[in-house]
């Protein structure tokens, strides 16, 4: 089987859709690790891979120390997804978010919050610019 290669940009489509989906089954209020399951559960569905609660390392000048630094969804080792049900993203969700991407090399990151009425309103693109 051939492996599909998707852009981040049509993942990241993927991944509000599948958002969507949950958002509208389960609604706001619920803790964050269930909707990173069933987030997690949807992407598979769409037959793409998907690391949960991924560790990330954190490398200064030449050691390699484990900080307990953790992606909650990583997709197609391409897209983070940090999950939140928070009442507001606040400016230290997209710090972590930027972090973890310079931490990984990945380009895009979506923090995703959802405990709120529209998700469209707890949706968020981060995007490394190496």
């Amino acid at each position: 089987m051939i492996a599909k290669k998707y852009s981040e940009n049509m993942l990241s489509k993927f991944i509000l859709e599948a958002s969507l989906k949950v958002h509208r089954e389960l609604g706001p209020g619920l803790l964050e690790s269930s909707y990173e399951k069933c987030l997690a559960y949807e992407l598979k569905k769409r037959g793409l891979k998907v690391e949960l609660q991924k560790a990330l390392p954190l490398v200064y000048e030449k050691i390699r120390l484990e900080a307990g630094y953790r992606i909650d969804l990583l997709v197609e080792s391409k897209v983070i997804i940090e999950v939140k049900s928070v009442e507001a993203l606040d400016k230290v969700h997209l710090a972590q978010v930027l972090t973890y991407l310079k931490l990984s090399g990945c380009k895009l990151g979506l923090l995703i919050n959802f405990n709120v009425a529209l998700l469209k309103n707890g949706f968020r693109r981060v995007v490394n610019n190496l």
